[in-house]
């Protein structure tokens, strides 16, 4: 497995992991009409160009045999760090590879001199809830998100330096 910098060439790949994950995840959080149109708005080619530009942003795939089968997405704003997204193709999951993710892009985020780093999770995502706690992230804060014109709540978690 590989771990890179996502470029132009990888944006199909990450709307397909994107949409592949939330298809599997979220049924029960989202309904079909949501996950499609979150998937549109957050993943379409534009909004992941743009990401790809910033300045402040990462992004970083994981490949395996020239396939993406996973990213990362994770933003600077000040001394802050923020863990967008981490998503992994749920026919490679339980490799290490979201854990290899977020390692990535927290050395990333440390390297750009964050004083600390936030991860967000829709609050009824289990598993993904789990995840960050198992890397000791710890639920400091909820806020709401729109997906699909529908407001959801999202935890907030941190993990000092």
């Amino acid at each position: 497995m590989e771990i890179r910098r996502a470029t132009s060439a990888d944006i199909d790949a990450i709307k397909a992991v994107a949409g592949s994950t939330w298809r599997i995840d979220y049924p029960d959080i989202l309904n079909r009409e949501a996950i499609e149109e979150g998937v549109e708005e957050w993943y379409n080619s534009e909004q992941i160009a743009s990401e790809l530009a910033e300045d402040d942003a990462i992004l970083l795939v994981a490949e395996i045999d020239d396939e993406v089968v996973g990213f990362a997405h994770a933003v600077r704003r000040h001394r802050t760090g923020f863990i967008l997204r981490v998503y992994v193709d749920p026919d490679y999951r339980k490799q290490g590879i979201g854990s290899e993710l977020l390692a990535s892009a927290r050395d990333a985020l440390l390297t750009r001199g964050v004083d600390d780093i936030r991860a967000m999770v829709l609050a009824r995502n289990e598993p993904g809830n789990v995840f960050y706690e198992t890397f000791g992230f710890e639920k400091v804060d909820e806020e709401e998100t729109v997906i699909g014109g529908e407001t959801y709540t999202e935890n907030v978690y941190e993990r000092a330096r």
